[in-house]
């Protein structure tokens, strides 16, 4: 008798299926419970919407307290959600600031401002912006007292604009000069087995040497000193300027290393005014306010001020200038969860069909990068140049890549102290053919043409088996065939020959102030100063307002807005990552991941 039942599956099938499902459901609650947690955050934030609402009283002071100065900041959401809508302390952007700064300047009831610079990070460009509205809160007669344990050099260069500077008993301000190092690994590498193939253009182009070379060259040497002599040479100014010294005299002071001394050195210097400590600041500000007790001040965060309304604003104009930001490195991933990316260049895009934009202010703050990414977003700004005036403010450093794609623009505006320049690409092809030899490794590679192990995005068995001198010069005439492009583009840009760009090109780093003197940049300021330029530019000077865009979002914004897989999981991997851990993630990237063919500043920058 024929059986038609069908066949009893095995048990491992249905293992399968339940394992199958169980990672279905599971991802599906995973992704329920993330909704939930974000929808709750939003109904927390609309509740406790009105603490934000701050009521500016009288006898009150604007505390800023100055770690980093980002264009663009992440909030804490768990900070948000367990301090029911109080986020007094949530980090604020650069433009937030100086926005908050400017409300403070004309709201009767803010008296002055107390300043705590202690841990500044920010770059010299971004810390002159901030120096800058300082001052011309200072213009209203209004006071401002500065306040550190120890300063930093750049926390007391910004400081320094303060009426009073009080320092710790026991502080220190470190004013003793500027340096830059580069960790040379040449040696180390080679004693591993591990050698760098590097092809580059631009005799200045340093990123390549620390693989290279036991030592700085000497035109990268030769450039170091001319950036950090100018540098130090502003700060002193700066310093010497608002605290009626001289120039000199801070050189000796320097020099001499007096900065080691007791805290009294400094006062007896004129370099600070007070010495007080941290929990007696109060009732210095109360005394400086004429108030009896320092239980009668009142205090507003800059994150506070962001909420409250201008009600003194002039009237907006009906043109709008908008700010896009162009933030971090620039990088040609899918998976990248930060700095420039190709959606860069999809914005520029999109902007250029809104009728009611006027002119376009590109907020560059970028070492470089992707030299293919550089030439994407380039592009785009050169497209967007037909339709509205374009004009790039460049921020701490828009070097390279960051250069690349500003000289599209009909105008750019640097700060004295930007970093920029550095017009030259390189590549680097790690080779560890002597390592593998010591492993008792080697790849046999059969392939269909002679440079068929040699693609294009990447390379599979050269770190083996090393470079022809055929792939070499392949590789080599990519460079510099790429150098050529960024010439031309440069030139077309800023109306310069070929050869005068290629001249005060060859990878150099040059100041903003020098890069001005030499027809790489138009104005000196900052992000105002570009805005005022746009409206110019389009005609509407006189009638317009700014889009500043979103400079501060939240890590859920984030994490659910990532076009795909890789990008969310790396986000939740950098959540999860400790201080540290995040900082050796960066090292690495920054020294070993150099992919594709590059348009990056040649060293990292250290704080001072």
């Amino acid at each position: 008798m024929e059986n038609n039942l069908p066949p009893k599956q095995p048990l491992g099938f249905w293992k399968t299926v339940l394992a199958s499902f169980l990672g279905f459901l599971g991802a599906h609650v995973f992704f329920f419970l993330i909704s939930i947690f974000f929808f709750i955050s939003l109904v927390i934030s609309a509740v406790f919407s009105s603490n934000r609402a701050t009521t500016i009283r009288d006898n009150t002071i604007l505390r800023i307290d100055v770690t980093s100065l980002q264009e663009i900041v992440t909030t804490d959401d768990w900070q948000s959600l367990f301090s029911f809508g109080n986020q007094s302390d949530r980090p604020v952007s650069l433009t937030q600031a100086l926005q908050g700064i400017r409300k403070a300047k004309v709201n009767p009831n803010i008296k002055g401002i107390y300043l705590n610079v202690e841990g500044l990070s920010a770059g010299l460009a971004s810390t002159e912006e901030l120096r800058d509205a300082l001052r011309d809160f200072k213009k209203s007669g209004k006071f401002i007292i500065a306040y550190a344990d120890s300063y930093s050099q750049k926390a007391y260069y910004l400081a320094s604009v303060a009426d009073r500077v009080v320092l710790n008993p026991e502080g220190t301000i470190p004013l003793v000069g500027l340096a830059s190092g580069s960790l040379m690994m040449h040696e180390a590498l080679e004693k591993l087995g591990i050698k760098a193939e590097v092809f580059k253009v631009g005799t200045y182009k340093g990123a390549v040497e620390p693989y290279i070379l036991d030592r700085l060259s000497e035109p990268n040497r030769e450039q170091i000193q001319a950036y950090l002599d100018g540098t130090w040479q502003y700060i002193l100014e700066g310093i010497a300027g608002a605290r009626k010294v001289s120039v000199d005299s801070l050189r000796q002071f320097a020099s001499e290393g007096r900065a080691f001394g007791e805290a009294k050195v400094f006062l007896a210097s004129g370099l600070v005014d007070t010495l007080a400590y941290r929990l007696d600041m109060e009732e210095v500000i109360a005394q400086k306010m004429g108030l009896s007790s320092a239980r009668d001040i009142r205090q507003v965060t800059l994150a506070e001020l962001v909420d409250v309304p201008d009600d003194t604003a002039e009237p907006q104009g009906e043109n709008k200038i908008a700010v896009l930001y162009a933030e971090g490195e620039i990088m040609d991933s899918p998976y990248a969860q930060e700095g420039i990316q190709s959606a860069l260049a999809r914005e520029l895009k999109q902007i250029g069909e809104d009728e009611d934009t006027k002119a376009v202010v590109l907020r560059i703050n970028s070492p470089g990068g992707s030299a293919f990414l550089s030439e994407q977003i380039w592009h785009q700004v050169r497209q967007l140049k037909a339709k509205v005036p374009v004009v790039v403010s460049m921020g701490d450093l828009a070097a390279s890549g960051g250069y690349y794609i500003a000289s599209a623009a009909d105008a750019i505006v640097a700060s004295p102290v930007t970093l920029t320049g550095s017009i030259g690409i390189f590549g680097v092809v790690p080779e560890a053919s002597a390592l593998a030899k010591r492993l008792g490794l080697s790849m046999d590679v059969v392939k269909t043409s002679p440079y068929a192990d040699l693609e294009l995005g990447g390379i599979l068995g050269v770190g083996i088996n090393g470079l022809s001198p055929e792939e070499k010069a392949v590789i080599q005439g990519m460079v510099e065939r790429g150098y050529r492009t960024f010439l031309s583009r440069v030139a077309e840009g800023r109306k310069l020959s070929v050869d005068s760009v290629d001249h005060i090109g060859q990878g150099r780093v040059w100041l903003g102030a020098k890069a001005k003197e030499l027809g790489l940049v138009d104005e000196l300021g900052g992000l105002e100063t570009a805005v005022r330029l746009a409206a110019k530019l389009a005609g509407v000077s006189n009638n317009y307002y700014v889009s500043y865009g979103e400079t501060s979002h939240s890590f859920w914004q984030q994490l659910l807005s990532s076009s795909n897989t890789g990008g969310f999981v790396a986000r939740m991997k950098d959540r999860l990552m400790t201080d540290q851990e995040r900082k050796l993630q960066q090292f690495l990237r920054q020294s070993f991941t150099y992919t594709g063919i590059q348009a990056r500043l040649p060293y990292g920058l250290t704080a001072y």
